[in-house]
C-alpha cells in the first residue's frame, strides 16, 4: 500500500517529543496502550513524566498494576513516571464543596440542599473534571513535570471535553444574571482564564501533539476522520494518525491470516485521501495485551524483539463451547417486547451486537426500532438497506436540545415578565441543557419498549453509566426549569423499568481480553448496585474458536483463553454467548448475518 509504506514507525513519537501528548480515537483502538507505553519511554529516557487519564471509564489500574487516585503518585519500580486518573465522580464532589462550603454557616440549610441538588447532574461532572484537566494544561500543577501524557476518553467524550471550554466562555458572555445550573458565575469566573489558556495549549503545534489513534479497520478509520474534521473545526491541527495493530503474516498459505490482512488493506485504501493528510504513524500488532511495565516496554522494541517468544507451531487448544447469536435472538424473541440495551468498554463491539440483534428480531418478524445514546453515533455505519419492521434513529444531541428549549419556552405563562424569560433563556443556553434533552430523549426512547423491541447501542461504559446514575438529579432540574413536560411519564418510570428483568434485558458485551472483560465485569458490579441485573454475556471476535496457523495469531488466541474461562467460571450467573472473529467487517445486513454462522468455528 503506497499510503502505508510512507508511515513511520510509532517510535518516532519519542525523536523531538513535545510536552503534550494527547491520543484519543474510537473505543478499544488501544489509546491507554500507545499513551502508556509513550509515557513509560519518556520517562526512561530521564524526562519526568506524568500520565493522565480522562477517561471515566479508565483502565490505566490494570495496565499499570496499581490504584490510581486524583493525586499523581510514583508508578511502582520506575523513577520518573507518575500517574493519575481524573474521577468524574470524585471531581464532582469537590467541585460541590468549593461552590457550596463558603455558603455553608451564611444561607439556609434548605438552600445549601438546593444548590447541592442544582450540582448533581452529569454536567457538573464533566465540569468538575475538565476544572482538574485544564489545571495540567495551564495552571500550576503542570510545572513538576517534562512531558504530560493524556489517555484521553472516547472520541464523543473527548471532542465535549476539548470543546467545554468555549462553550462555557460563550456561555459567560451571554449571562448577566449572575447564577447557572453550576452555582454562582462569580466561582466559575475565575476559571475563565485557565480555560481560555487551555485550548490555546491544546492548538499549540510546539507544545502539544495530538494523536488519533485507529486500527486498520472501515469503522475506525471512518471515526478517526471524523475526530480529524471536528478538531480541525475547534482549531486544532496540529494532529497525527497513529495505525496501531497492523498485522504482517509471518507464515505463508494460512487463510485467517490472509483474510486477516485483506481486510486491513481494504481499509487503509478506502481512507486513502484522508490518510495523507497527516504525519502517519504505524505499531504492530504484537502476541499479548499491554498489561505492565514489561509488556508496556516491547511495544517499543524492533519487531523481530517484540516477536521474539512467538509458538512456532499450530496453536491446538479447546475453550468451553458457547452458545451463539441465534440462540440468543431466539430466546430475546420470546418476550415479544422490551429495551435490550448493548453494554461493554469502548471498541467491544456494541453497536455491532446491538444491529445485528436488531436485524435478527426483525427478520424474525419482530417489529425493532434500533437506537444510540452513544455521542459519536457509530450505529448508522454497520446498517445497510433495512426491512419495513427494523427502523433505526439517532438521539441527536444538537436537536433534542432545540426542541428541549421550545417546549420550555412554550410552557411560560404570556404575561411572564421580560427579566423572569430573560434569566430563563440565559439558563438554557448553558452546556447543561444538553446533558438534560439528551437525558429526556434516553428515557423516552426506553419507554418505546412496550410496543415492540428497542435495542439500545449504548455509549460507552462511563458515560452510559452517567446517565443510568442521574435519573433523580435530571429530575429535579427538568422540574426547576419547567413544571410540566410531556416526558415526565417516561423520565419517572425509567428506573423501574432498567430494574424489571422482564422488560429490559442488559447483555454486556466484551472481548476475551483482560481489560474488556474485567471491565464489563465492574460494570455488572455498578449495575447490580443500582438493582440492575445483567441477563447475558457475550464474548466478540473470539480467534479462540479459528483454526489458524499464523504464529502470532495463534500466540493471541491462545491467550484468550484465560479470559474466555474467566467469563463461564466466574462472571456469567447464566450460558455466555459467543462470536467467532470475522472474516470480513460486521458492516450492513450481510456482513451482520455473518455474525451468526458458526462455520469459522473448530
Amino acid at each position: 500500500m503506497e499510503v502505508f509504506t510512507k508511515s513511520l514507525p510509532v517510535a518516532q513519537l519519542l525523536e523531538q517529543p513535545v510536552r503534550y501528548f494527547f491520543f484519543t480515537g474510537k473505543g478499544g483502538v488501544g489509546k491507554t496502550s500507545l499513551a502508556s507505553a509513550t509515557a513509560l519511554a519518556l520517562s526512561e529516557s530521564g524526562k519526568r513524566t506524568l500520565l493522565v487519564s480522562t477517561d471515566p471509564a479508565s483502565n490505566l489500574n490494570e495496565v499499570l498494576g496499581m490504584d490510581l487516585t486524583s493525586r499523581a503518585q510514583i508508578v511502582p519500580t520506575t523513577a520518573n513516571l507518575f500517574a493519575l486518573n481524573i474521577n468524574p465522580e470524585a471531581a464532582a464532589a469537590d467541585y460541590r464543596e468549593k461552590v457550596v462550603g463558603p455558603m455553608r454557616g451564611l444561607l439556609p440549610e434548605s438552600a445549601l440542599r438546593e444548590m447541592e441538588e442544582k450540582l448533581s447532574g452529569a454536567c457538573t461532572m464533566e465540569i468538575a473534571a475538565f476544572d482538574e484537566f485544564t489545571a495540567f494544561l495551564s495552571g500550576d500543577s503542570a510545572s513538576a513535570y517534562d512531558h504530560i501524557v493524556f489517555d484521553t476518553a472516547p472520541t464523543g467524550h473527548t471532542l465535549r471535553l476539548m470543546a467545554l471550554s468555549q462553550a462555557w466562555t460563550q456561555f459567560f458572555d451571554a449571562n448577566q444574571s449572575g447564577n447557572s445550573c453550576l452555582g454562582p458565575l462569580a466561582g466559575l469566573e475565575k476559571q475563565r482564564t485557565l480555560y481560555a489558556n487551555a485550548v490555546e495549549v491544546l492548538k499549540d503545534a510546539s507544545a502539544t501533539r495530538v494523536i488519533l489513534v485507529s486500527r486498520a479497520q472501515k469503522s475506525s478509520l471512518k471515526e478517526a476522520r471524523r475526530t480529524w474534521q471536528e478538531l480541525n473545526a475547534l482549531g486544532i491541527r496540529n494532529q497525527s494518525l497513529a495505525l496501531n495493530g497492523w498485522f504482517t503474516p509471518t507464515r505463508s498459505g494460512d487463510a485467517v491470516a490472509q483474510i486477516w490482512a485483506e481486510r486491513q488493506n481494504q481499509a487503509v485504501a478506502a481512507e486513502s485521501t484522508f490518510l495523507q493528510s497527516m504525519p502517519l504513524l504505524r505499531a504492530p500488532l504484537l502476541p499479548m495485551n499491554l498489561i505492565g511495565l514489561e509488556a508496556l516496554r516491547a511495544f517499543y522494541l524492533s519487531k523481530e524483539e517484540s516477536q521474539a517468544a512467538l509458538p512456532s507451531a499450530t496453536c491446538t487448544h479447546t475453550t468451553t463451547k458457547l452458545a451463539d447469536l441465534d440462540a440468543l435472538a431466539d430466546q430475546l424473541l420470546k418476550s415479544g417486547r422490551g429495551v435490550i440495551l448493548a453494554m461493554g468498554k469502548g471498541g467491544v463491539g456494541k453497536t455491532t451486537v446491538a444491529a445485528a440483534l436488531g436485524v435478527a428480531l426483525a427478520k424474525r418478524g419482530a417489529k425493532v426500532r434500533l437506537s444510540t445514546t452513544d455521542p459519536a453515533a457509530h450505529l448508522a455505519d454497520s446498517l445497510g438497506e433495512l426491512s419495513q419492521s427494523l427502523s433505526v434513529e439517532r438521539i441527536d444531541p444538537k436537536a433534542e436540545t432545540k426542541a428541549y428549549v421550545k417546549e420550555v419556552l412554550s410552557q411560560q405563562p404570556t404575561d411572564m415578565d421580560s427579566d423572569s424569560r430573560a434569566l430563563l433563556e440565559e439558563d438554557l443556553r448553558s452546556p447543561c441543557t444538553e446533558e438534560i434533552a439528551v437525558f429526556r430523549a434516553f428515557a423516552r426512547t426506553v419507554a418505546q419498549g412496550q410496543d415492540g423491541f428497542v435495542v439500545l447501542d449504548t455509549a460507552p461504559t462511563g458515560h452510559t453509566l452517567l446517565l443510568l446514575d442521574a435519573t433523580q438529579s435530571y429530575h429535579r432540574e427538568l422540574e426547576r426549569q419547567s413544571r410540566t413536560t410531556q416526558y415526565s411519564q417516561a423520565i419517572e418510570k425509567l428506573l423501574p423499568r432498567l430494574r424489571d428483568p422482564d422488560f429490559t434485558r442488559i447483555l454486556l458485551v466484551t472481548l476475551p481480553e483482560a481489560t474488556p472483560v474485567h471491565e464489563a465485569a465492574s460494570l455488572q458490579a455498578d449495575l447490580r448496585r443500582a438493582g440492575i441485573e445483567p441477563y447475558a454475556w457475550i464474548i466478540n471476535q473470539m480467534l479462540a474458536n479459528v483454526k489458524t496457523g499464523d504464529p502470532l495469531l495463534a500466540a493471541r488466541a491462545q491467550a484468550e483463553i484465560r479470559y474466555l474461562n474467566e467469563v463461564v467460571e466466574n462472571h456469567a450467573r447464566k450460558p455466555a454467548f459467543g462470536i467467532p472473529w470475522s472474516p470480513v467487517e460486521p458492516t450492513g445486513k450481510a456482513g451482520l448475518q455473518l455474525l451468526f454462522s458458526t462455520n469459522q468455528q473448530s
